[in-house]
């Protein structure tokens, strides 16, 4: 790993923790779950051969402080923290996004607010479930994860989140082992801290925000919606694909699953270079 620059940025309501590293056009990277920055270190160091890489915290997670920790999170301020970003290091130039997961939710709707300000984005399977036939389905397994978390504590809730995640087809097919990179192994244990803040905050207000579907569709040219090769069936990818089909764009397949970038980095860098060169 390259030594990356570290900063802080002042955002409203919040200290913002980034890391930069590489030359040339920048790329700002948008974690999901609770992996802030750390989440992309098997892949910055390999897309700072091309770009500016900038990684960061999202409010309230590691090390990006609330100046009120009780504060509601939501995507649009979620969205002006990535847009505070790409103006203190690229303010003269359109920059490239990726978001990951509750990331790309943020980056949609930065595109969405911004796009004078973006060269193209890549969202990897944005569980905005509201834009779904279903959706109210999933208004119910967010309720439920809600009143499991503060009746039963953390891990039922999050048991109940992963169910309702799973694939909605069950399959005989055994599941290959997936052994984690020494690095993404120990990061796990550190990450375990944001969980509560994740399902208590984020979940609920990222997986209830309706994207501007029609503001999408003009910038279609724009947005790259991406989902892992191993992700088909789960509720993550359906808004994704949903997207794809109403947009009229291609839906693009990376490595792995929704955790693609931390159990296949390499392959997953090298193909996210390739949906910002097309």
């Amino acid at each position: 790993m390259t030594d990356p620059t570290i900063g802080s940025l002042r955002v409203n309501g919040a200290t913002l923790h980034y890391e930069v590293r590489g030359q040339g056009p920048l790329l700002l990277l948008i974690p999901g779950g609770t992996g802030g920055a750390a989440s992309f270190c098997g892949i910055a160091d390999g897309l700072a051969t091309e770009y500016t890489v900038a990684t960061y915290d999202p409010r309230g997670m590691s090390r990006s402080t609330l100046d009120d920790p009780e504060a509601e999170q939501r995507v649009a301020e979620h969205a002006d923290d990535a847009f505070r970003m790409l103006e203190l290091l690229s303010p003269d130039e359109p920059a490239r996004v990726f978001g990951a997961s509750s990331g790309a939710i943020a980056a949609l709707h930065l595109l969405t607010t911004h796009p004078q300000r973006l060269e193209r984005v890549v969202a990897h399977e944005p569980p905005v479930v509201e834009v779904l036939p279903d959706a109210a389905e999933h208004r119910a397994l967010i309720a439920r994860v809600e009143a499991t978390f503060h009746t039963q504590g953390l891990m039922p809730a999050m048991a109940v989140f992963a169910a309702g995640l799973k694939k909605d087809v069950d399959t005989t097919e055994p599941k290959a082992e997936i052994k984690l990179p020494p690095q993404a192994a120990a990061r796990a244990e550190r990450t375990m801290g944001d969980l509560p803040y994740f399902v208590e905050r984020i979940v609920p207000s990222f997986m209830s925000y309706s994207p501007d579907l029609q503001r999408l569709e003009a910038l279609s040219d724009r947005l790259v919606l991406a989902c892992g090769q191993d992700s088909r069936g789960e509720l993550p990818y359906r808004p994704a694909a949903f997207l794809a089909e109403r947009l009229g764009t291609e839906l693009q397949h990376f490595p792995g699953g929704h955790t693609g970038l931390t159990t296949h980095p390499a392959e997953f860098g090298e193909r996210l270079c390739k949906a910002f060169r097309a």
